[in-house]
């Protein structure tokens, strides 16, 4: 393989991982709460198209982010009632959050349908981002630099800070949690709100780093992914950003195995496009096979809270 041709895989390689990340990021936070959110996909799918129709209309990209996030955070909040305060069962309403966001955009996202949207360029200068060899580093959008630092942001937050360890108690033990204090609802809803927001971020990433222009369904399935890597990396954000670049290397090598065709002899385009899917199921398969206790989940994850007179 020559160096020309490894230089674009690595860039396609970031580019593809960046949006699992980020959902990815939020979801683990959601779920160290103890809240377990199934509708990642339906969020993306919903920032997706939000961003599109922010960027199509203003022109400013960063709008559009921030407006994906909002919009996205907004749907988690509506998941975030039926579960935390109506005590919904928490997979069923995250199934329907994810048909909802499906819907909706296949809905919104008509007038948009296959119109070009600008991809979000690097921040460095064009010497950089363009040098055969500097762009490995100084090539990527802003989210790609985004996404890592929030890696580091949450590792940070989740075992450096008062907050962090007050999130993963009451993921641990709401009750106990409750006893002295703290509000188990409040921090569930700012951790859902947030696991959206993020959501919503990774949903922009297709139409401004990976296909510009709005689809029905664009994001593929990926907002799955996202949730099997929370499981796959045993809630830690470092493993997470492995796991990403490993499922990201595999799309990667789906779409160059497409491009070329009968010279890319190691395994057939159809393979390389199921095997992140048959990747999520081998993981959910062997998470459950585990000795009860032995998994590294939050011990409330999926449960409602009910205080305790």
């Amino acid at each position: 393989m020559s160096f020309d041709l490894i230089i674009p895989i690595i860039i396609t390689l970031v580019g593809a991982s960046t949006p699992i990340l980020i959902a990815a990021l939020g979801e683990l936070v959601a779920e160290k709460s103890g809240v377990l959110n199934l509708g990642v996909e339906g969020m993306m799918l919903i920032g997706a198209v939000v961003a599109v129709a922010v960027m199509l209309t203003t022109g400013n990209h960063y709008l559009a982010i921030i407006c994906a996030a909002g919009a996205s955070a907004c749907s988690a909040l509506i998941f975030g009632f039926l579960t935390l305060s109506l005590s919904a069962n928490q997979v069923a309403t995250g199934l329907a959050l994810t048909i909802l966001g499906t819907g909706f955009s296949a809905l919104f996202g008509q007038p948009y349908t296959g119109q070009a949207v600008p991809l979000l360029r690097s921040p460095f200068a064009p010497e950089l981002a363009q040098h055969e060899v500097l762009r490995i580093f100084f090539g990527y959008s802003p989210l790609v630099y985004f996404s890592l630092i929030m890696v580091v942001a949450v590792w940070w937050f989740l075992q450096r800070t008062r907050w962090g360890l007050i999130l993963r108690a009451v993921g641990e033990s709401d009750h106990s949690a409750h006893s002295i204090g703290y509000s188990v609802l409040g921090v569930r809803y700012l951790a859902v709100a947030f696991g959206g927001a993020m959501a919503g971020i990774a949903g922009s990433c297709f139409p401004f780093i990976l296909t510009p222009q709005w689809v029905e369904r664009l994001t593929s399935g990926r907002g799955w992914i996202a949730l099997a890597l929370v499981v796959f990396a045993a809630w830690k954000p470092f493993r997470l950003l492995a796991g990403a670049y490993l499922f990201g290397l595999i799309a990667t090598m789906e779409l160059y195995a497409k491009a070329a065709g009968g010279n890319f002899r190691i395994l057939p385009s159809e393979l390389w496009a199921a095997l992140p899917y048959l990747a999520t199921i081998l993981v959910l398969v062997l998470i459950s096979m585990r000795r009860q206790g032995s998994t590294s989940a939050p011990a409330c994850l999926g449960r409602p809270f009910v205080p305790s007179n």
